[in-house]
């Protein structure tokens, strides 16, 4: 937005400068006010030759990578099409969330849509096992200290796996069928570090990504 402001205000003082030129010259002979606008035209030329010095200057010239300096995780993330690493993050955080929150809740068609079939059956046992004994979860996350890439690898048969460690700050509490606590406390807040492996295959028409293990 910048850029074109200053382009603006640059056709706005060429043209005050022309007007300006056209009044004193107005009442002399056509080659002399041919002579003007030639003037006129210069000034321009130069004020944009200033402009675009200026531009060049305030953008930051590209840096290739050396791919030396690279790391092995950093070298396989460049092959995944599209790969942007903090959104990957952001969105790996807002599907943390939801995943605990809802297999707290014992929510599995959400969990369906975001965890790997083998892992939806090891949160549908567990739920399954809270129901029958009358168990209740809750689970609040209240903020993140870390989210960070540990690992990044490409299988033989294109699929793409990301670990993520999580650290992050949770109340989490069981009750029994007459809301008494299990264990936890509603006032204390824990700090717990977890492991989770995403995947992708690298041909998914989605940008969608399945949480296939997760690890303490």
């Amino acid at each position: 937005m910048s850029a074109y402001l200053d382009i603006i205000i640059l056709i706005f003082v060429v043209i005050m400068v022309f007007i300006k030129l056209k009044n004193l010259l107005g009442t002399r002979p056509e080659n002399e006010t041919q002579i003007s606008r030639e003037s006129a035209a210069k000034i321009f030329d130069i004020l944009m030759e200033e402009h675009n010095k200026k531009q060049s200057l305030e953008q930051p010239t590209e840096l290739k990578t050396d791919e030396s300096t690279l790391s092995e995780n950093e070298k396989v993330l460049r092959e995944i099409p599209g790969f942007n690493q903090d959104k990957f993050l952001n969105s790996a955080k807002k599907a943390f969330e939801i995943i605990i929150t809802s297999f707290a809740k014992g929510d599995l068609q959400t969990l369906e849509s975001l965890v790997s079939k083998s892992l939806l059956k090891k949160f549908e046992s567990v739920i399954s096992s809270r129901k029958e004994s009358g168990v209740s979860a809750e689970t609040d996350l209240i903020s993140f200290n870390e989210a960070i890439i540990t690992e990044a690898k490409i299988t033989k048969t294109k699929l793409a796996k990301i670990s993520v460690k999580f650290v992050s700050e949770q109340v989490n509490i069981l009750r029994n069928k007459d809301g008494e606590v299990l264990e936890g406390d509603e006032n204390f807040i824990q700090s717990i570090t977890d492991v989770w492996t995403f995947e992708r295959s690298l041909h998914a028409t989605t940008p969608n990504w399945l949480l296939v293990s997760t690890k303490k």
